[in-house]
């Protein structure tokens, strides 16, 4: 549990500097960027071998419907993470369509994960999406309202998320998951 403590500082450290230390962030230049990318992929490298490696403590028991109810909105989930970068007409609507999705990834993984690591990483990791929001929103004004899109760019939108979702999907299932319940 500690490596995994440990991962989810240093996500929430290398994410909110430069939202709190504008500053010091810009004096450190190009250079930063590597600093920053190395910081969050040993982040990643902790939580996940924190997480795996922690003990089974229950804390809640999901319903096993929710497991259905996941897979429904991880489609959702990953096809908000992509609408930043899309060319769908749905592109405007939200400001942070990429944390909204991340948001919504963490409390899906709540729903059907009722222990210790999965609360502590994925309740960690949520809250987290519930700072970074207002820090950016305070930060940054507001981008102009993006006009584009085309109804090719909403199916290319699912197209691609629903790829995703299977390629997810087999992940987890050979890493011994099922995503499917059962």
């Amino acid at each position: 549990m500690t490596l995994l403590i440990i991962g989810l500082i240093l996500w929430w450290g290398a994410h909110i500097f430069k939202r709190v230390a504008p500053d010091a962030r810009a004096r450190m230049g190009d250079k930063g960027k590597g600093v920053f990318a190395l910081l969050l992929l040993l982040s990643v490298i902790l939580m996940v071998i924190g997480y795996r490696g922690a003990d089974f403590i229950p804390v809640y028991t999901p319903p096993s419907w929710t497991v259905h109810l996941v897979d429904l909105f991880m489609i959702a989930a990953i096809a908000l993470f992509g609408l930043g970068k899309s060319k769908s007409t749905l592109r405007g609507k939200l400001r942070h369509p990429q944390l909204t999705g991340f948001g919504l990834w963490a409390f899906l993984h709540l729903i059907v994960n009722g222990d210790l690591a999965s609360v502590v990483l994925f309740g960690g990791l949520l809250l987290w999406v519930f700072v970074q929001i207002p820090l950016i929103n305070r930060a940054e004004p507001a981008p102009a309202p993006w006009k584009g899109g085309s109804m090719a760019g909403n199916i290319r939108l699912l197209v691609i998320s629903l790829v995703l979702y299977a390629i997810i999907a087999g992940i987890h299932t050979w890493l011994g998951v099922s995503p499917f319940g059962g």
